[in-house]
């Protein structure tokens, strides 16, 4: 596997943990359609969550937010969608969050959390 999909699986992995620690339920992760890829589905309260992970080493090329632009998020709001619709969900409560991780290897990894973007 390369360096850079090490990096994302481990800011995936600290990610969910992370959402664990704030009281959610982690129901899937990787999560694959047509449309595209949520890294973690989740449910806080009655709340679906989608939630996009961005994991870099350092801040030296922006910040992970940064990477998070109005077509993703409108994707990750029709990817929300679609997960509901193949699970025969109904969730009228749903929401996209972002979860930016930096782990530079040396210290333990960094998390910002920004809730209901879009």
């Amino acid at each position: 596997m390369k360096s850079k999909d090490l990096l994302g699986r481990r800011g995936e992995d600290f990610a969910a943990d992370y959402l664990e620690s704030l009281g959610m339920l982690v129901v899937e992760r990787n999560w694959r359609c047509t449309e595209g890829e949520i890294d973690i589905v989740a449910l806080d309260g009655d709340a679906l969550v989608i939630a996009e992970v961005k994991t870099r080493r350092s801040l030296d090329y922006g910040h992970p937010f940064e990477a998070v632009g109005a077509a993703k998020l409108a994707r990750l709001h029709r990817l929300g969608s679609a997960w509901c619709r193949d699970r025969e969900l109904r969730m009228p409560l749903r929401r996209v969050d972002v979860i930016a991780v930096v782990d530079d290897g040396i210290g333990g990894p960094v998390v910002e959390h920004l809730k209901g973007v879009g």
